[in-house]
């Protein structure tokens, strides 16, 4: 159960995120974390060197989880229709397991987040579920597999087995280095062929053919920052043919994660069934009606 699992975590964040719920993500660019006195500009040039930088970006996911464990901060934002939303997230998470207990605060509101088992539960203090329960929950798994995605794969801190694999000397690219939290890191640009990942060609339709992906590692080889920024298209829009006078409906996202504290405890467990409503239908409901 621990190797299947191990790449939920971040990867659940994400997909939380993605349904509306009040975690993530915006668009790149100014969001973009700015490199610190002394920063190195300089690029790779040998085809040695090409070589290197991606075996290192390929191996940081296998040697994040190697940890087991890790704080983790989440920066989001999301802009639509002129109107952006930032989230800030403070945590830990279960790099073997993928569990994680986050607080996350987004427009003045913060609620207490959970990831037990591949399953979502939240708390915003002074709300309560349509049944008057503290939490509500939802099966990441289930949203997952409706949308063509797998839950392991998409915005995985750990183990994103299916980046690696789809990333080639011709998409890593060295940036230079930089001080994160002060460790020394080595910052790397990426660019994942989506064509390649499990589910490409529907995540082709929403994201475009190529996932841009920045990674700083640390002199371990593990992640310390990971940055993704992606376009995605409303899927109605999207399938809609040309000449109809609709011009497609755009969403821009961008996730920036950062770890610290490696090896730290992680508590997460699920709250009491009595407290807690499901509200899996009603998301997937609600991504049908969109899609």
């Amino acid at each position: 159960m621990r190797m299947r699992r191990r790449g939920t975590k971040a990867g659940t964040i994400t997909i939380a995120a993605v349904m509306g719920s009040v975690v993530l993500t915006g668009c790149g660019g100014d969001s973009e974390p700015k490199a610190e006195a002394g920063a190195s500009s300089a690029a790779s040039g040998s085809a040695q060197d090409q070589e290197q930088s991606t075996k290192a970006v390929r191996a940081a996911y296998d040697k994040t989880a190697e940890a087991e464990s890790a704080r983790m901060t989440v920066r989001t934002q999301l802009a639509a229709e002129g109107k952006t939303i930032t989230s800030e997230g403070k945590g830990v998470l279960d790099l073997a397991e993928g569990d994680s207990v986050m607080t996350i605060t987004a427009e003045g509101q913060s609620l207490e987040q959970r990831v037990v088992d591949e399953v979502l539960y939240q708390k915003a203090p002074g709300r309560k579920a349509p049944e008057g329960k503290p939490w509500i929950k939802i099966d990441l798994e289930k949203f997952a597999a409706q949308q063509g995605v797998d839950n392991q794969q998409f915005g995985d801190p750990a183990q994103t087995a299916a980046f690696a694999k789809a990333i080639t000397d011709k998409d890593v690219t060295e940036v230079g280095t930089e001080k994160i939290d002060g460790v020394n890191t080595t910052h790397y640009r990426v660019s994942v062929d989506v064509a390649e990942l499990p589910g490409g060609d529907r995540m082709r339709e929403q994201f475009g053919s190529t996932l841009p992906m920045q990674v700083w590692l640390d002199e371990e080889g593990r992640l310390r920052r990971q940055q993704i920024d992606m376009t995605v298209k409303d899927a109605a829009s999207a399938s809609a043919k040309p000449g109809d006078g609709s011009a497609p409906r755009q969403l821009k996202m961008s996730t920036v994660l950062q770890f610290s504290d490696f090896g730290t405890d992680v508590d997460a467990e699920a709250p009491p069934a009595e407290q807690v409503t499901d509200m899996t239908d009603q998301a997937l409901q609600g991504s049908r009606q969109q899609s």
